[in-house]
């Protein structure tokens, strides 16, 4: 989606606001289609409070050091890298269920977030981001 409207008569901001949240609220069903986890990597819970949202994305057996995120243009990216143990060179796998290799996931975010307010813990398999509601912006302009 972009922003830039090719027509400026008929730009209508609170309409492009309006879109951009759509967006957002999108992302945030996938958790509400079932069997999520097969599809998504890594698996999410957003919550929404009246200063915050709060993401947990679900990270089993990796370390912080092996996750990326981060957030340009209002997207939200979190990424790594699953390396297969080392540890099973001899023999022979009869299953395998795990992931190994690189992932990436971005969400589209609202455009109310402090990105210099973003703070991140990883504990137990769950990475935690907290991302700061800013105040609304505008302007009422006069017109002479």
């Amino acid at each position: 989606m972009s922003l830039v409207q090719s027509n400026w008569d008929n730009f209508d901001l609170e309409s492009s606001v309006s879109n951009i949240f759509d967006d957002f609220i999108k992302d945030l069903n996938v958790a509400r289609r079932g069997n999520v986890r097969s599809r998504q990597f890594p698996a999410l819970e957003i919550h929404e409070t009246e200063k915050e949202y709060i993401v947990n994305a679900e990270l089993p057996g990796l370390t912080k050091d092996q996750i990326n995120a981060d957030v340009h243009d209002n997207i939200l990216a979190i990424s790594g890298e699953i390396k297969k143990d080392e540890k099973f060179q001899e023999g022979k796998t009869l299953i395998q269920e795990r992931r190994y290799g690189s992932f990436s996931r971005c969400i589209s975010l609202p455009p109310n977030i402090k990105t210099e307010g973003v703070t991140a813990k990883f504990e137990n398999g769950i990475l935690e981001m907290k991302l700061p509601k800013s105040s609304p912006t505008g302007k009422k302009i006069d017109i002479k």
